[in-house]
């Protein structure tokens, strides 16, 4: 048995290629970009005939589908998923065969109510525990993605899952789980991908607990705040995503068939923040691509919505729309041609916002300025710009009429990035004399200016 991983940075999210002897392999928890999957089945000589889902995902769209129409590969999903796509339904305790691997279901409520983990066995190989969110390293996934009724159960669950479904494996068994660090998904530590049973057993926090009744009342003040797009993710994957081939590729637009076509949709700048703020389309979201492209696309574009793209000369349109189907947004309006020159060189208005050092944004915030901290809860609370106001970039669209719109503003996140969003969804909504501080709240910390936390 060989085991390749496939880690989504952005995610925070692994999937896992296991190929057998007689060259058939088995897909664990795919994402929709599922080419790298079969370039990497194809250039080992493999053949992807199973894909196991551990549950019905939140945070990204399952490339399940895709692999069944591509590879007609057999989908295997917890029963009670309410998958509507052909599939196989899996009860706890089942066991396969496939081509000299065994396979054993194991039933891991919590993360969602029918979550389901799989442990492959090999000969004389360690068991391999593909855990899904059951269990991750440091920490488990979270339980408050189904409804706020069901949060309590479902961590009640978890904790029974923690103490009881794995009881029977040994030490050495290794873990593969699918959230980890950098999951919104998860509350774990971070750091290492993969880990064992014994590993876990002896420093994973959340296995120390000895009171169901403590766990149920700490583990959800763990969780990170939740993109606004996980809670119409478990709907999209249930009804089964349209396939790449059904979607078709953004076409190449003039400034003016854009400027155009801008009024039905939402324009989006993938450039490095840097140029947005040099020079952009007026009321463009600046969202930089990157590994967390994806997931801060799915924060603050809504639901549906047409996309338009300014790119840089970087990023190939196609790695664009990939991380943007990813979170379910399909309808694709067009490309600007020739980016943003182009459009100024076609005598339409582009806007620019300063960005500022920190002397200039403490002068500005002296005289009566805001500083605004878009970045999350647990780094606000760590230290933050002294009467700073705090609202998560997830959370800005909502909540814009708490920022006064008769002072100037001072976005800040860690870097840059989160806040150059924010001061383009500001822009958006109306409001003026924007500013972003840069290189964000570490800066401000280098240059030894007064924080709080």
């Amino acid at each position: 048995m060989s085991v390749v991983p496939f880690i989504h940075e952005g995610l925070g999210n692994s999937s896992y290629l296991i190929g057998t002897d007689g060259g058939s392999a088995i897909l664990v928890d795919p994402d929709r970009t599922v080419q790298r999957y079969l370039d990497a089945a194809n250039a080992r000589g493999w053949r992807i005939e199973t894909v196991l889902e551990t549950h019905l995902h939140a945070d990204f769209v399952s490339g399940a589908h895709e692999l069944a129409a591509a590879m007609g590969a057999k989908l295997f999903v917890p029963e009670g998923e309410g998958l509507r796509l052909p599939h196989q339904g899996v009860r706890g305790s089942e066991r396969w065969t496939f081509e000299g691997l065994a396979v054993e279901s194991i039933a891991s409520p919590g993360h969602t109510p029918e979550h389901m983990s799989y442990v492959v066995h090999s000969g004389s190989q360690p068991p391999v525990l593909f855990s899904g969110g059951s269990l991750i390293v440091g920490g488990a996934a979270r339980t408050d993605l189904i409804s706020p009724e069901m949060t309590d159960p479902l961590t009640r669950a978890q904790y029974r899952t923690l103490k009881q479904a794995f009881a029977g494996l040994s030490d050495e068994t290794l873990l593969y789980p699918t959230h980890g660090g950098g999951s919104f998904c998860s509350a774990g530590s971070g750091g290492s991908r993969t880990s064992t049973l014994g590993a876990e057993r002896s420093s994973n926090p959340l296995l120390a607990f000895d009171s169901e009744d403590e766990f149920a009342a700490w583990f959800p003040t763990t969780f990170p705040s939740t993109p606004a797009y996980y809670f119409r993710m478990r709907a999209f994957n249930q009804a089964g995503p349209r396939l790449r081939r059904e979607i078709g590729a953004p076409p190449t637009l003039s400034p003016q068939e854009f400027d155009d076509r801008r009024k039905i949709g939402v324009v989006v700048d993938t450039r490095p923040m840097e140029e947005y703020l040099t020079s952009h389309i007026g009321g463009s979201l600046s969202n930089e691509f990157r590994d967390s492209y994806a997931v801060w696309l799915g924060s603050t574009v809504p639901e549906g919505a047409e996309l338009l793209f300014v790119t840089g000369d970087d990023v190939p349109v196609d790695r664009v729309v990939d991380e943007s189907l990813l979170v379910a947004y399909e309808r694709f309006g067009g490309v600007l041609r020739g980016g943003i020159s182009a459009w100024a060189r076609a005598g339409l208005d582009v806007q620019a916002t300063p960005l500022i050092g920190t002397a200039a944004a403490q002068h500005l915030i002296i005289d009566g300025g805001i500083a605004l901290d878009v970045r999350e809860l647990n780094e606000f609370a760590t230290g933050h710009i002294e009467g700073a106001l705090h609202i998560p970039l997830g959370s800005l669209s909502a909540r814009i009429d708490e920022v006064p719109r008769d002072r100037p503003i001072v976005t800040y996140c860690g870097h840059g990035e989160r806040a150059t969003t924010g001061v383009s969804i500001l822009e958006r909504a109306g409001i003026a004399s924007l500013n972003t501080l840069e290189h964000g709240f570490g800066a401000w910390q280098a240059a030894g200016r007064r924080i709080v936390t």
